[in-house]
């Protein structure tokens, strides 16, 4: 039997460009990791909200969020602040446009006394239009 010579052929040259596609499938996945998380990081502030059954949302363009924790203590857009603090920035927000809604989010365990008394620093710097966040009653426990 014959056999022709086996040519071998020297090995293909070291390729010198970056593979794309790699780094383009950990990006679409940081991307939609991001995009998952982001919506639950908009409300940390963990209340117990009171249930009511004429709970809507509200489309206010212009408003400000402000919520009080069980031992009392004042946030504006989730941060903490001190009451000081607080009543020097509603009456920049009413020097701003004095239109803007405040929208308080009360724990259920927090006295009324403590929640008058918000509402009175408010209407204090000259915001009026105040709106009460609570949670929807559950549909299989309404009456």
């Amino acid at each position: 039997m014959a056999f022709g010579r086996l040519e071998r052929s020297s090995a293909p040259p070291p390729m010198s460009d970056i593979n794309m596609t790699p780094l383009i499938d950990v990006m679409l996945v940081l991307l939609v990791i991001f995009m998952i998380t982001a919506p639950l990081m908009s409300a940390s502030l963990k209340l117990d909200l009171p249930q009511t059954e004429g709970t809507t949302a509200s489309d206010v363009p212009d408003f400000v969020a402000v919520a009080i924790d069980p031992t009392g203590q004042l946030y504006l857009a989730d941060q903490p602040v001190a009451p000081a603090v607080f009543a020097e920035r509603m009456a920049q927000a009413a020097k701003k446009n004095p239109l803007t809604e405040v929208q308080l989010r009360a724990d259920k365990t927090v006295p009324y006394g403590r929640v008058a008394e918000l509402i009175g620093v408010v209407q204090k710097a000259g915001l009026s239009r105040i709106g009460f966040v609570a949670e929807p009653t559950p549909v299989a426990t309404r009456p």
